[in-house]
This record gives structure tokens, sequence and C-alpha cells, in this order.
């Protein structure tokens, strides 16, 4: 039988079909993602056969259960968390698992300073006036002279504050696990004192805990802008309604949310500007990423398959 390679990312080579090709040409049979979303445990487990020896993944669950059920060998995410991922399980059950951290740098840290503008201009409101033919124009601020905490210090949380820099922005940074050394140039503070001076929140940690709840937002410097590139779960979303609602909060922009696709109250809020997760979503940076998936798999299954591992 053929061994078999099982894509879950729902737009795996679709704007270049070169990595699901080199997968091909090593020989595989690849089963792509025939929902195009993603993918559910139940899903996976259908899709899973004793032939299947590995996993490009995305955002699916990869608990327990899962990699157990499966004879897979190897993870090879397309992207840099692994949060999605029971690492203890993996290397219990002797499943190899890579990830590509450095692709989507450029990619997030661009789209972020994108929407911090878009929020600020209100570019979206006046979009959407003029085409239903209304001329509205609205009176936005300036990016220069605000104060912008960056929540998660590293390889997106720095690239966003090194872009952030050619504006004349005041940067806080918050990031405990981060040397102080490594913020350089920068002021670090706790999540409580930055909250409290900035004007803007932008939030790049790892994990899926809240970070920002009922709690925070009592602390936080009221008519803020809000960003989330990170994870649906760190901002509590009822929380972030209430802050909406009293304009502590003035603006927010989502690219991740607990539940994908998304559909929920948010969406009836002209003053937040809503992403289908989409931080990495750049021609470049999809063929990097993929590309470095299909190679960091490859290389594995080809050291197992000659016995040098």
């Amino acid at each position: 039988m053929v061994a078999k390679i099982l894509i879950a990312p729902s737009s795996f080579a679709e704007a270049d079909k070169t990595p699901m090709n080199r997968l091909i040409a090593a020989g595989y049979e690849v089963i792509d993602n025939p929902y195009k979303r993603k993918l559910t445990k139940k899903e996976l487990l259908v899709l899973f056969d004793d032939d299947t020896v590995g996993l490009i993944a995305g955002l699916e669950t990869l608990d327990r259960e899962v990699l157990q059920k499966s004879r897979i060998q190897v993870i090879s995410r397309v992207g840099a968390g692994l949060s999605n991922v029971d690492l203890k399980a993996a290397r219990d059950l002797g499943i190899q698992v890579f990830n590509t951290p450095d692709a989507p740098t450029n990619a997030v840290a661009e789209l972020t300073i994108g929407a911090m503008l878009s929020l600020l201009r209100m570019i979206p409101q006046m979009d959407q006036a003029l085409h239903n033919g209304q001329w509205q124009k609205k009176i936005g601020v300036q990016l220069q002279g605000k104060t912008v905490a960056v929540i998660g210090f590293g390889r997106i949380g720095r690239r966003v504050a090194e872009l952030l820099s050619s504006f004349g922005v005041k940067i806080l940074i918050v990031d405990p696990y981060v040397d102080e050394s490594a913020c350089a140039g920068y002021r670090t503070l706790s999540i409580e004192g930055a909250l409290s001076e900035a004007d803007i929140v932008t939030i790049h940690t790892s994990g899926h805990d809240c970070i920002i709840g009922e709690k925070e937002f009592a602390l936080i410097k009221k008519r803020v802008y809000l960003l989330n590139v990170a994870r649906g779960g760190v901002v509590s979303e009822n929380a972030l309604i209430k802050a909406l609602e009293d304009r502590t909060v003035v603006g927010a922009w989502l690219d991740t949310f607990e539940e994908e696709p998304y559909k929920g109250p948010l969406c009836g809020y002209r003053n937040v500007i809503l992403t289908p997760h989409v931080g990495s979503y750049t021609a470049e940076c999809r063929l990097q990423m993929e590309n470095e998936a299909v190679d960091n798999l490859l290389n594995y299954l080809k050291k197992t398959k000659d016995g040098r591992s």
C-alpha cells in the first residue's frame, strides 16, 4: 500500500501547487481536506487510516484521543502555534512534531499595522458608506504620538514594535517570559500597568488562556483601541462587548475567534473590524510556510525510512 499524507489546512497549496506536488513526487498519496474548513475531531478520525503516516496540520484539535487512534509518525504544522497539539501525548506516542515559526512574522505584523491604521482613521466605515452612495467624511486620529502596548514579545510582537517605531509612538512591552535585555529600547511593564497607559493594545501572545477579561477592562485606559491577532480566547468576548457598549473600547480588530467560522454578536458592531483568521494569508507567506512544512515532514520520514533515527 502507498503511504498517505493527510492535508488538514483548508487552503493548502491554493495559491501555488508546488508544496502539494512535492508530496506527490516523493511517492505519497495525498488526502486533501474535503471540507475546506477546520476539521473536527470526528472528521480527523475518519480521514486517518492505517496507511496515513503524516499530517500537514493547521489548527484542528490534536489531543491524546485523536493521536492514539491514528498511526501517524509525524505532524508538520503550517504555522507557528502548537497549542492545538497535545505535545506530551505526541512524545509518549513517538510522534514527531514540527512547526514553521519564522514564515508568518512579517505577514502578521504588516496586517496588524494595516488594521491599526484602519481603526484609527475609520477606513471601513467610510468605505462602506461610499459603497452605499453616501459621502461621509469622518475625523480619525493619528498613530503618531500614541502609546501602544505590545502584549507578547515573540517574533511577531518584536516585528510589530519595529514597524511601529517609525511612526513616532511610545511602545510598552508586556511579556513576563522575555528577559528585559531582549526589550532594549522599550519600556517593559506588567499587563496592568500597560493597560492603564496605552491608547492602543495589540496582542501577540501564544496559548489560549484569557488575559483580558472584565478585571482588565476595568483597569484599561478609556477610549482605547484593541487588536487581537493571537488566539480567540485571550480576550473575553462578553467583556469586550461590554467595553464597546460603554465606549471604554472605541475600536477593535479581531482576526481570531474561539469558534470559527465566527458568526457571533461582534458582527453587529460597526467599529469592530473582523477578518477570518488571515494573519498569514499572503502568497509569499503561505508558500514559505507550506514548503517549510513539507520540508520538515519529508526530511523526517526519509530519516526514519533510511533507518537513521
